[in-house]
């Protein structure tokens, strides 16, 4: 997933903002994108500065309803960008794995914390030249789970 769409409130990404922008992506199909002082994992909420604006009142998200949050580096993504399928460019610790969600949309990465009995657990993309640093995959949101 890639944090596409173009809006031009949002701002350019700050350097104090790296590892903390954020696309939250909800099992209903909405989007926000923003930034996050207060993401746990397996912690039932947490706040989005929408559009990365810190200066306004941070929104309330629960996990719950939630599919996944993609770490970003950047809120435009690269549209014309295609992911590369496969693990060859995997870079990280854990073994590799790949999710398909609710929605059919699936996801290829490595993981050291996958528990299904957990709120979720992070990946880190199999494509490390995406838009995604990494992944919180929300568990209830997870039709298929496989080890690669």
């Amino acid at each position: 997933m890639s944090a596409q769409g173009t809006n031009p409130k949002l701002a350019a990404p700050s350097a104090s903002a790296a590892g903390r922008m954020i696309v939250a992506r909800f099992c209903d199909g909405r989007i926000m994108k923003g930034t996050t002082h207060d993401f746990l994992p397996n912690r039932p909420t947490f706040h989005i500065y929408v559009d990365g604006n810190e200066r306004s009142k941070a929104e309330p998200v629960s996990v719950a309803d939630l599919k996944a949050v993609f770490f970003v580096k950047d809120y435009a993504g690269q549209k014309e960008r295609a992911d590369v399928p496969g693990f060859d460019g995997a870079q990280g610790f854990g073994r590799n794995a790949q999710v398909t969600f609710a929605d059919g949309e699936t996801i290829s990465g490595r993981t050291t914390g996958y528990n299904p009995q957990a709120l979720g657990f992070f990946m880190l993309p199999a494509d490390a030249g995406g838009n995604n640093t990494r992944i919180y995959v929300v568990n209830k949101a997870v039709r298929e789970f496989k080890w690669k």
